[in-house]
């Protein structure tokens, strides 16, 4: 398929999540704030899901993804991603580790808002760990503030501050780390620091997400721990 373009720059990716709080839909805030339990506690199947669904207006419930089966389905507004036919199109390198600075409820309501512009693959949050997603991963958000880079990773938003440590839970790490090991082993990404990176390193990022606090070793050694145990 011809090469999806470039979208036209736009306003940064952290003003519009620190001020997109007033765009979070109703609809949205009662998908988050119900609190659904996701299935099963471990790293997840070895293989995709043969089918998923998406979400029937109205609809109520955890609906299973096309892509990680251990989360909700958020979808991003059309106008906040590009679509196209990944890996085909654009091998997938990378996991873009971010952290929201914003509430997960509000950083969904930005990704559905059509204005807003940005996008992420996933939103993993604070208080249990649970995933929300927002782009299908054949797509390409919109996350990384770099076109080479957005074609060929995953972003993964995190809800919380990054100079408010009590955000980076027990649960968030453990969720996050389930989701990184499903998609590295799936894409046979390298669980190493050169290729699950911060948005930080991201070449020519002007942001600092997810910051000094997140626990890089931590994190790479409970991916490795699910990805063995898958």
């Amino acid at each position: 398929m011809p090469k999806p373009t470039e979208p036209t720059p736009s306003p940064s990716r952290r003003a519009l999540l620190r001020g997109g709080a007033a765009v979070a839909t109703a609809a949205t805030a009662l998908t988050v704030t119900a609190g659904h339990a996701l299935a099963g506690p471990g790293p997840g199947p070895a293989q995709r899901p043969s089918g998923g669904s998406a979400a029937a207006p109205g609809a109520a419930g955890p609906i299973r993804t096309a892509d990680y089966p251990y989360s909700e389905w958020v979808p991003a507004a059309s106008s906040n991603y590009t679509v196209a036919n990944r890996p085909r199109t654009y091998p997938v390198e990378y996991v873009v580790i971010h952290v929201t600075q914003e509430t997960f409820a509000d950083t969904l309501g930005i990704f559905t808002d059509p204005a807003a512009r940005v996008s992420a693959h996933y939103v993993v949050a604070s208080g249990d760990g649970r995933v929300a997603q927002c782009v299908e991963e054949k797509n390409v958000a919109w996350h990384a503030g770099n076109w080479s880079y957005n074609t060929r990773s995953i972003g993964i938003e995190h809800e919380g501050w990054v100079d408010q440590p009590r955000w980076f839970t027990t649960a968030m790490y453990e969720g996050s780390a389930r989701l990184t090991a499903f998609l590295c082993g799936y894409y046979g990404i390298p669980v190493n620091r050169s290729r699950i990176i911060g948005h930080n390193e991201v070449p020519g990022a002007t942001h600092t997400d997810p910051g000094p606090l997140w626990d890089w070793t931590r994190y790479l050694r409970l991916v490795k721990g699910y990805l063995n145990a898958a």
